[in-house]
């Protein structure tokens, strides 16, 4: 007996964390999870597969794997709010993002494989309009979409594209650092929460004073750091974040409603002004199982639709979208009936990923 429970003998308790990040990067998953009483568990192809010839973890095995990964600081972390996010490197192996959190008591935590490269904006299978958004000089660009929809890498790529193109000071704020860059025509400096900065807030504030061309703020999750974000975009900054919408229309009322009533009048103004564009992302299981595609909501920030947003009348902003595809826009409702005719995702997908499971069957002729 250890850990309060019998293991099978056949069955065995991986000795070190690099074990399992091997086994995840050989078998092209792209997230590994540990929990207590349960094996190892990859996600595979967008489905959850337990790694049958490890034992069920116990809570001190999960405590021995991962608490050599973390630094004093984000032990403390930890330990003070429960929850810590950290990316690491291991040579031979790769990167990986981590999120360590308490569970019923119990450590627990969910990597997430990167990729060894930042990806081209051509290889994310995003629309051709995106590929222009890193000759923007300023405003305001949002990814939303759901935890591991892949906002990081599209912004990854869009900085990436930048610092190929252009002579820029960019500085990004992240928790925690997923990919690194490295200068090429730009200057990149990338602070890690809990590391070089104590909040996005603070790390946002100070940047405004560090001569930046372009910021990125790896999520505006708080009314200060979506207030000190807005103003660096109104003020001749290209800022690039992400936000948890179901879609591109929705991310407007999202960040209004972070503000008080009485503040919320002026910040539509501000968001009219300073948004350039919102994508919204969703990552689907391939029809071939051989990993996950992305199908993206793209709604380009014209005169028209920002007088919308100025006025308060979002909901007239969907029949832009539906027809401003010459203008570079794209519903996810397009996007995912492009995926199914290239038979890139199943209709089942399709329609489970629709805002309007309705509209798909019609553009199928279902």
């Amino acid at each position: 007996m250890e850990g309060g429970f019998a293991r099978p003998s056949e069955k065995r308790i991986p000795a070190h964390i690099e074990e399992l990040l091997r086994e995840t990067q050989e078998r092209e998953a792209t997230d590994l999870h540990l929990t207590a009483f349960s094996p190892p568990i990859l996600r595979i192809g967008g489905y959850l597969t337990p790694l049958e010839e490890y034992a069920a973890l116990g809570p001190e095995d999960i405590r021995n794997l991962v608490y050599p990964l973390l630094s004093s600081r984000q032990r403390e972390v930890l330990e003070e709010r429960l929850s810590v996010d950290l990316a690491v490197g291991l040579a031979g192996i790769g990167r990986f993002r981590l999120n360590v959190y308490y569970q019923r008591g119990s450590l627990a935590c969910a990597f997430r494989r990167l990729a060894d490269e930042i990806p081209k904006l051509e290889e994310l299978g995003l629309p051709e309009s995106v590929y222009r958004f890193p000759d923007l000089t300023s405003g305001l660009i949002l990814v939303t979409g759901a935890t591991g929809s892949g906002k990081s890498t599209t912004l990854a790529a869009i900085i990436d594209r930048i610092n190929e193109k252009y002579r820029r000071h960019i500085i990004t704020v992240e928790d925690p650092i997923e990919y690194v860059h490295y200068n090429k025509l730009s200057v990149i400096n990338q602070r890690e929460l809990y590391t070089d900065v104590p909040s996005f807030a603070d790390a946002l504030r100070a940047a405004l004073r560090q001569d930046p061309d372009v910021i990125l703020v790896g999520e505006m999750r708080d009314l200060e750091t979506i207030r000190t974000a807005i103003m660096a975009a109104e003020t001749g900054h290209l800022v690039l974040s992400t936000l948890h919408a179901r879609d591109t229309i929705s991310t407007f009322a999202r960040v209004i409603g972070v503000f008080p009533t009485e503040e919320q009048a002026q910040v539509r103004q501000q968001l009219a002004a300073s948004v350039r564009a919102v994508i919204a992302q969703q990552l689907l299981p391939r029809r071939d199982g051989k990993g996950r595609v992305l199908a993206a909501e793209v709604l380009v920030v014209t005169p028209a639709v920002a007088n919308l947003v100025r006025l308060g009348k979002d909901e007239h902003i969907r029949l832009i979208l539906e027809t401003g595809g010459r203008l570079g826009m794209q519903t996810m409702e397009q996007s995912l009936v492009e995926l199914v005719q290239k038979r890139l995702i199943d209709v089942e997908t399709a329609l489970a990923a629709a805002r309007n499971p309705a509209l798909v069957k019609e553009k199928l002729a279902l």
